[in-house]
């Protein structure tokens, strides 16, 4: 009974840490600091206090790091949704592969010419630097969901852009040796990894799609935990047949992302959450593998000042120029333009990266992963810090979702074909008009929910933008009636 007590206090100290860090995202309501700085740097300062808490093998964190970032990869292509990817899938491919890697190639230039580090670890800095992080981004807007095409790609980008970064670092630690010579190889191994990522995912999702669908189980919490196992195993199946597993978990969120399936509101909460705790998780763990100070730290390392130095490159330089000449041609506004240009923001991705590199043994692999932490920090606290700003001085469309801690469920035994549900949409048809005037008779508006309220419902009642409706109607007129209420920017909502 005696290791009882050092067992409690451990626990003890995790859960309070994690009750903190849980209120960080409160506090980061009122200082203008994302939360995920405060657990990156936080971690990082505690392990400066506490040297214990650096001792945790790198590899351990990698792994754990891994199935963190698998789950926030599935929620975000669960976010994005087949009917939003679909709409703009060129734009997201487009820019999540080449401007990862214009940005890789642009890195690796910076880091040899400017401050004469070898070719072989300025390409893997660049590529390491190259992927932007979809949680930060969700992280730093709170409860402010962006509208627009402009919040897709941003959303689409820094999903797509993950997977494309780790495979090309896989592969380049991978190859024996990096020069002329061997970049048909590493191209065609790259291509490898994506192409069957992106068809393990397709399949995988679909398979996934028909097993939630056609396959009961005996409680309504086990189908948020088969979805999990599902995913994960995803995740394995594709690694083991030398594929993207990071891209396949991502492709296989948007393909059930807006699809109906029972438990699908329960799924959805539970993976956001479990995608929360991932980035929590994800940015203590990598904060304490740096060391800040001390004679191999940051700090008097003079890893600082050349990680200080790439971070102003990356947001005011490299970004603008190159992968704002590959969104040129883009439908954006020059509002939504700029604020894609700046919301490239580094997270976790790069820093677990930075444990691959490490663990290759590749020579100067120390220094290289400060530089990163640095960049990362910067790119968190400075360009996430100024996001929320920026928006508004664009004129970036920003909704502020409120929780809705209280719920009306009336639960089906059978899939309800003939419910559906829609957000009124700003400018629809439905947008100012009354029940009774919509022009159709083959729906019965049965539910108006109003900023969390329920609203009477007579053929009077003036439905507004922003509203929740529950409609019946026939499932062939779906496609019609969705026209009423939503539009090119505002999908339907299934109901769940």
């Amino acid at each position: 009974m005696n290791d009882v007590t050092p067992f409690a206090v451990v626990l003890l100290i995790a859960a309070l840490v994690g009750l903190a860090a849980v209120l960080s995202n409160r506090l980061g309501e009122w200082v203008p600091v994302p939360a995920p700085a405060l657990f990156l740097v936080g971690a990082a300062a505690a392990s400066d206090i506490w040297p214990g808490l650096a001792k945790i093998p790198i590899t351990l964190v990698e792994q754990i790091v891994t199935v963190a970032l698998v789950v926030v990869l599935f929620d975000g292509g669960m976010q994005i949704g087949w009917r939003r990817f679909r709409a703009n899938a060129g734009a997201i491919t487009w820019i999540g592969v080449a401007g990862t890697l214009v940005t890789a190639a642009a890195v690796t230039f910076a880091a040899h010419g400017l401050f004469g580090m070898d070719w072989r670890i300025s390409l893997l800095l660049g590529t390491a630097l190259s992927p932007t992080d979809p949680a930060v981004v969700f992280s730093v807007l709170g409860r402010r969901q962006i509208g627009g095409r402009g919040g897709v790609v941003v959303q689409g980008e820094s999903g797509a852009n993950d997977p494309v970064g780790i495979a090309l670092l896989v592969v380049l630690l991978g190859a024996s040796r990096i020069d002329v010579q061997s970049v048909g190889s590493v191209l065609g191994e790259f291509a490898v990894q994506i192409i069957v990522g992106a068809v393990a995912g397709l399949g995988g999702g679909l398979g996934l799609l028909w097993f939630m669908r056609r396959v009961p189980l005996p409680a309504a919490g086990l189908y948020s935990l088969r979805v999990l196992m599902c995913v994960l195993a995803i995740y394995g199946a594709t690694t083991l047949a030398h594929g993207s597993g990071f891209l396949a978990v991502l492709v296989a969120g948007v393909v059930i992302g807006d699809q109906r399936a029972p438990y699908r509101g329960d799924i959805e909460r539970f993976h956001s959450a479990l995608a929360s705790l991932g980035e929590i998780v994800a940015f203590v763990l990598l904060g304490f593998t740096i060391q800040v100070t001390g004679p191999h730290g940051v700090v008097d390392g003079g890893a600082w000042w050349i990680g200080l130095l790439l971070a102003v490159l990356l947001t005011l330089v490299i970004r603008p120029l190159l992968v704002g000449a590959l969104i040129w041609r883009m439908r954006l506004t020059r509002g939504e333009r700029l604020f894609v240009l700046w919301t490239g923001l580094k997270g976790a991705v790069p820093i677990l990266l930075g444990t691959y590199i490490i663990r290759a043994g590749v020579p100067d692999a120390q220094r290289a992963y400060e530089i990163i932490f640095v960049v990362v920090a910067f790119s968190v606290i400075v360009q996430g810090g100024l996001v929320p700003v920026l928006a508004r001085r664009l004129g970036i469309p920003l909704q502020t979702v409120n929780p809705r801690p209280w719920t009306m469920n009336a639960r089906f035994e059978e899939e309800p074909d003939s419910l559906h549900r829609f957000t009124v949409a700003a400018g629809s048809v439905a947008d100012g008009t009354s029940v009774g005037e919509l022009p159709s008779d083959d729906l019965w508006v049965s539910v108006i929910i109003r900023r969390g309220r329920l609203v009477t419902v007579t053929p009077e009642t003036l439905l507004l933008s922003g509203d929740e409706v529950l409609v019946l109607a026939e499932p062939d007129s779906r496609a019609m009636i969705s026209d009423l209420f939503t539009s090119d920017t505002i999908g339907p909502q299934q109901l769940s």
